[in-house]
């Protein structure tokens, strides 16, 4: 055979193996150790397929929200909270997923700026773009295989906006025996047993606040110390300009925070516990 038919003939026989191995490689499933980790973020999508195989087949959707939060704390504040709380839910699970946080919720009107709006840092959207995510959201969700997926928000606006959501999903998936829950609990009990808690400690009211103050502040220092900057708290004090802030949050400390948001997480299991809404 001639020389110059070599090549070509060694390209056949390279093909014809290549062939040969992918037929065997294609047999084979692909597996994946089991993640160390609740956070589909963080997992392959061959680990998030092998926990639903598995049972895992509940998913925590938590929502946060960027905004102003006073001179001395992240406008991520949201974020770094609700995570921490989600990932304390699921460990108490045991079988359960967590989403990435949801970030961009309503913040109040554009224009004119209302609410958050009215300060620099914030980001909203209008609640029927959040419940458009969110229904998105559940949708990929149920298509990956969870059937029970669960809605929490660690701000007050999305109450309402994820409420509706999950009643329309779950009675447009009842039959397939798919539930969307949203465990507003997680905010409104939990805001309550966390006011308790700090009342029995000695706070009031005034020195509690509602927004920025010693419940954000103190939850944010247990969840993520770097989104804390407490040494510029009072120095704006005389100045007609407000802060966003309110309360005390110079009481704050990661202790107290850690109780809090378990105060929030015992909430939300509680209602988890009792089928959610």
């Amino acid at each position: 055979m001639p020389f110059v038919r070599r090549p070509a003939m060694a390209a056949a026989l390279a093909a014809s193996l290549g062939l040969a191995a992918w037929a065997g490689f294609a047999t084979r499933p692909l597996t994946a150790p089991r993640a160390d980790t609740f956070e589909m973020a963080e997992m392959t999508w061959i680990e998030i397929r092998d926990a639903i195989r598995a049972g895992a087949t509940t998913v925590i959707v938590p929502s946060g929200g960027l905004e102003a939060n006073g001179p001395h704390m992240i406008t991520d504040k949201h974020q770094h909270i609700v995570r921490t709380a989600a990932r304390m839910i699921a460990a108490a699970h045991g079988a359960m997923l967590v989403a990435p946080v949801l970030p961009l919720v309503p913040q109040g009107n554009h224009a004119p700026p209302t609410s958050n709006m009215r300060w620099p840092g914030t980001i909203g959207v209008t609640p029927e773009v959040f419940q458009g995510t969110l229904d998105g959201v559940a949708r990929s969700l149920k298509a990956a295989g969870f059937n029970r997926i669960v809605f929490i928000a660690d701000h007050g606006p999305s109450q309402t906006p994820q409420e509706a959501v999950a009643a329309k999903l779950s009675e447009e998936w009842r039959a397939e025996g798919v539930r969307v829950l949203a465990l507003s609990g997680y905010y409104r009990e939990g805001d309550r047993r966390q006011r308790e808690l700090l009342i029995g400690r000695g706070e009031t009211e005034a020195t509690i606040g509602d927004h920025a103050g010693l419940q954000d502040t103190a939850e944010l220092m247990f969840a993520y110390p770097r989104g804390v900057k407490l040494d510029r708290i009072g120095r704006g004090f005389g100045a007609l300009e407000p802060d966003g802030a309110s309360g005390k949050p110079e009481r704050a400390t990661p202790a107290l925070g850690e109780a809090l948001i378990r105060a929030k997480v015992d909430a939300a299991l509680a209602e988890l516990r009792a089928g959610g809404h």
